[in-house]
């Protein structure tokens, strides 16, 4: 499932003078050729746009479970902060109709704004003799609807490495890498780069005996766009919380 949640909407987030993220911000920050305090810094510049009403968007309840704010999107490449955790984040979400295992099409570098979030690492191995799981292919139309289409590839799945990554981390998951993010209880939000790489394809595993269907994601109007946007502001002006 595209979790940018940007560009598939028609809502690109921008605002008439509202600053753009430097996607080079992301790249020197994962290699370590800078720290992420002007990541941080234009993630609250976006938040506060978006509090203001400057940036008119529609917040997207991802069914994995967080809640999108799409930011920016051009052609290849979007920014969004993730909210995760919260009675604004699960409600009203479309359902999980596979499971939370899932590989991008595209690359993706998250900042953490506030909180901790646990990425585990899933080892997952093409198996034809007594599989656990099916691959689907997920497409997302722009109108809101992930299709979700049964592959033939039939695999086993068992959980690898966790990293968890706190205020002011970089964590990353190249395309085509299977994983999974364990939502935290005291929340957290991101702000998230997703760069999609050619011939990528979004993948998630579900039951051997699935069939193909479809979801519809839930939206947040202007206006509970904006009150979740004042939320996490709040939030990460509070240290003592981060």
């Amino acid at each position: 499932m595209d979790e940018r949640g940007v560009g598939e909407r028609g809502v690109d987030g921008r605002g008439v003078g509202c600053p753009r993220v430097d996607y080079g911000l992301f790249e020197q920050a994962a290699g370590g050729r800078c720290g992420t305090e002007a990541l941080v810094r234009a993630g609250t510049a976006a938040l506060e746009e978006i509090a203001a009403g400057r940036r008119e968007l529609c917040a997207v309840r991802h069914p994995l479970g967080f809640l999108c704010l799409p930011v920016e999107r051009d052609e290849d490449q979007g920014v969004c902060v993730h909210v995760f955790g919260g009675p604004q984040s699960g409600e009203a979400a479309a359902p999980l109709t596979t499971s939370p295992v899932h590989a991008h099409s595209w690359d993706l570098v998250s900042c953490v704004l506030y909180g901790r979030v646990v990425n585990v690492q899933m080892s997952v191995a093409d198996r034809r003799d007594a599989p656990t799981h099916r691959v689907f292919e997920v497409v997302s139309h722009p109108s809101g609807v992930d299709e979700l289409r049964p592959t033939r590839r039939l695999v086993t799945c068992r959980p690898g490495a966790a990293r968890t990554s706190g205020a002011g981390e970089i964590y990353t998951h190249p395309a085509g890498e299977f994983h999974t993010t364990v939502l935290p209880d005291d929340g957290a939000a991101t702000l998230l780069l997703g760069r999609t790489r050619p011939g990528g394809r979004d993948l998630s595993l579900g039951p051997l005996d699935g069939t193909g269907h479809r979801v519809v994601r839930q939206h947040c109007d202007f206006a509970q766009s904006a009150r979740t946007a004042g939320a996490v502001l709040r939030r990460l002006h509070a240290p003592q919380r981060r």
